[in-house]
């Protein structure tokens, strides 16, 4: 298991981290079997996606666009209780196959990280599982 810290710069953003990914794969000689990349947040999401310019923002966009504007119990900070419920639906991890060292992902897909409350540090554990 390998922990990854990545530093997000805007209050929403999508963030590649495919490369960040298969470094830990290399680093770690991992062959083939099962990359799980988790991140250890709740109001940031890890998923796949395909990252042409403004893709990140119609993403963004359409995400924020699914949320009510409520008027939220959070006790914590009721603002970013939208952000919560957005990183839920998008998810906090994906799973994906590895073959002769690298992450097989269709053509256009990248691994990607959505902050949806930043500037913030986030951390985000990568863990392969081989093949029995």
């Amino acid at each position: 298991m390998q922990k990854l810290t990545i530093e997000t710069h805007n209050t929403k953003e999508v963030i590649d981290i495919t490369e960040d990914v298969n470094e830990v794969i290399h680093k770690g000689k991992f062959n083939a079997g099962i990359c799980h990349v988790f991140v250890m947040h709740t109001t940031a999401a890890i998923s796949t996606a395909d990252l042409d310019p403004g893709t990140d923002q119609d993403m963004l966009d359409a995400y924020t666009a699914l949320i009510p504007k409520l008027n939220y119990r959070h006790p914590h900070n009721p603002a970013h209780a939208a952000d919560h419920i957005l990183a839920t639906l998008i998810g906090p991890s994906v799973s994906i196959p590895v073959e002769q060292g690298e992450l097989v992902l269709g053509t256009w897909q990248r691994v990607v990280l959505f902050e949806l409350d930043g500037r913030r540090s986030r951390q985000i554990m990568v863990t392969l599982t081989s093949e029995a």
